[in-house]
């Protein structure tokens, strides 16, 4: 029947155009959400209201039945529903609920296919402009899902874009430091810049502190802002571990606020590179740099392990024959055609150290980095330095103790001279100096030179006087020494040495203050020397130092 302004309107029509109204509204604001689950929860959520409707359920072809509020499809109706599902078109059709006279699966689509389906039912057949209403949830429900699963497309599109150009810019930004850490690094091999200015390079290239360190832990090396003092060194034990791990896997790896990476070849690693990290913000192209670094140390590290070998062995053979007496002229010869000055003042400086494998290359590193020499010999705990200069030798001393990571070393000095053939002599002088080391000067480097009396007594040509008169001083104390197993010559000597200071004595004999007076006691009733005597207390303290010096030059023929 036409509509007239006379007739009142069609209640259905009236009815028709409020569902419209408010599924317009509502498709409005399922097509502004992005979330699947929020869009489905406002389609279930309209269904009553369009009539007397019970919401079966929603399914999605790629992802079952959905959890929306109002469904009231048991789960094992559901299964009886997807079933039904497999038959039916992508247009939807009616499904068998039951307990309901009618239901129907309204498709979800839209223009990128078949979604699902929105399953509705009800106590009898709903009029056709109800249904209508109903296909139209279903239609914009789809269209809204398939618009919220485009933009989440289009999100992760954007999102793996920006990764992949961010991916792409680290990697250029490493492609640069890569090439910047080469040229500079090739820069520094070139010149010689050695291990310290492969740290230096890599501290300016990566603006962290960066270490070097040798096999066994000693720091060669470092570059950078708060330089451990003293520096660290791992347990022998620990530090073999690390050198396991690290050539299993020659990749950085991070101990302790710091990541390591090994300097050679998985089978003789020669050092190690370290980039001080505690904060661990140091990334890949701080690593990258690391590793290139550490193929460029282990390079300079072998060049000059081999240097060292080479130095050591020519260094054996002319220091060798040098101290065996060989003539003059073939040394002088020998050493022209090795590049060797031997015609400048030289003196034999004899360090005495432990019997490992470090001992030599240590020596090698204090005599290239004091400039006292360059050939050098290694006889198991013995080094025997050729010397054309004159420096500190605690310096020297200093230097291989570093090297040896804090082992213990001493160091005797023999006198300079201007012929080779008087060599052997300084050798002599420099074993001696150490002979009398501990008894005379308490030093860890005693120069033959500075001896002082030692020294004339040393060069006496009678021994033979200088024993009588130790005798003449010292001879009752020593008989008494010999039969009670006693100490009183060492403990006069001690006594004098420290100038009669009763503290400086017992302190350096270990010994109690009672005791070291019970000893000078005994000292002054078997020698019948009376110690205050200014006479006396020349005479003995210049006994005692022959004494030590005896005794050195017997060690010294042994």
């Amino acid at each position: 029947m036409p509509i007239t302004p006379e007739s009142p309107p069609d209640p259905a029509l009236r009815d028709q155009l409020s569902g419209m109204r408010s599924l317009l509204a509502l498709s409005m604001v399922m097509s502004e959400s992005d979330d699947q689950g929020h869009i489905l929860g406002l389609a279930a959520t309209a269904v009553p209201s369009l009539g007397r409707y019970r919401l079966e359920g929603v399914y999605l072809a790629d992802g079952g039945w959905q959890a929306v509020p109002g469904v009231h499809a048991a789960s094992d109706a559901r299964g009886d529903l997807e079933a039904q599902f497999a038959v039916l078109s992508v247009a939807g059709g009616p499904v068998a609920v039951l307990g309901q006279a009618w239901a129907w699966a309204y498709p979800l689509r839209s223009l990128d296919g078949h979604l699902g389906y929105l399953v509705v039912s009800a106590e009898g057949e709903p009029p056709s402009s109800e249904q209508f209403l109903l296909r139209v949830l279903a239609q914009q429900a789809g269209i809204a899902i398939a618009g919220a699963r485009q933009r989440a497309r289009r999100r992760a599109d954007a999102e793996r874009l920006h990764a992949a150009n961010a991916a792409l810019a680290e990697t250029v930004a490493e492609l640069e430091l890569t090439a910047e850490v080469h040229e500079r690094l090739t820069r520094v091999a070139a010149a010689g810049g050695g291990p310290e200015g492969i740290a230096i390079a890599l501290h300016e290239l990566t603006g962290y502190p960066i270490a070097v360190e040798d096999r066994y832990g000693n720091l060669r090396a470092w570059a950078g802002p708060r330089r451990p003092d003293p520096y660290p060194k791992e347990p022998w034990n620990a530090r073999e571990e690390m050198l396991n791990e690290v050539s299993r896997d020659p990749r950085p790896i991070r101990r302790d606020g710091r990541i390591i990476v090994p300097a050679g070849p998985r089978d003789d690693v020669l050092g190690v590179l370290v980039l001080i990290d505690p904060g661990e913000s140091a990334g890949r192209p701080e690593q990258a740099a690391l590793q290139h670094a550490a193929t460029v140390l282990a390079l300079e590290l072998a060049h000059l392990h081999n240097v060292a070998e080479a130095e050591l062995r020519l260094g054996r053979d002319l220091v060798e024959e040098l101290l065996s007496g060989a003539g003059e002229e073939t040394m002088l010869a020998r050493a022209d055609a090795l590049g060797y000055d031997l015609r400048r003042p030289h003196r034999i400086v004899v360090v005495i150290g432990p019997a490992e494998d470090g001992f030599g290359r240590a020596v090698g590193v204090a005599v290239r980095e004091t400039g006292i020499g360059s050939l050098f010999a290694v006889r198991g705990r013995e080094a025997v330095v050729l010397s054309d200069a004159d420096r500190p030798w605690s310096r020297f001393h200093t230097v291989v103790r570093r090297e040896l990571g804090g082992g213990l070393c001493r160091v005797g000095v023999g006198g300079a001279y201007e012929r080779p053939r008087d060599l052997p002599r300084s050798y002599h002088e420099a074993r001696l100096a150490l002979r009398l080391q501990s008894a005379v000067t308490g030093d860890q480097a005693t120069e033959f030179d500075r001896l002082g009396v030692y020294r004339l007594l040393a060069d006496v040509a009678e021994p033979g006087s200088v024993e009588r008169f130790v005798r003449e001083w010292l001879g009752a104390l020593l008989d008494y020494d010999a039969a009670k197993g006693s100490e009183l010559v060492t403990t006069l000597t001690r006594y004098l040495e420290c100038g009669r200071s009763y503290e400086a004595t017992t302190t350096a004999l270990a010994i109690h203050r009672s005791t070291l007076k019970y000893r000078l006691r005994r000292i002054k009733e078997i020698s019948g020397h009376d110690l205050a005597d200014p006479d006396t207390y020349f005479n003995l303290q210049l006994a005692s130092r022959a004494w030590n010096t005896l005794r050195a030059l017997r060690a010294a023929h042994h």
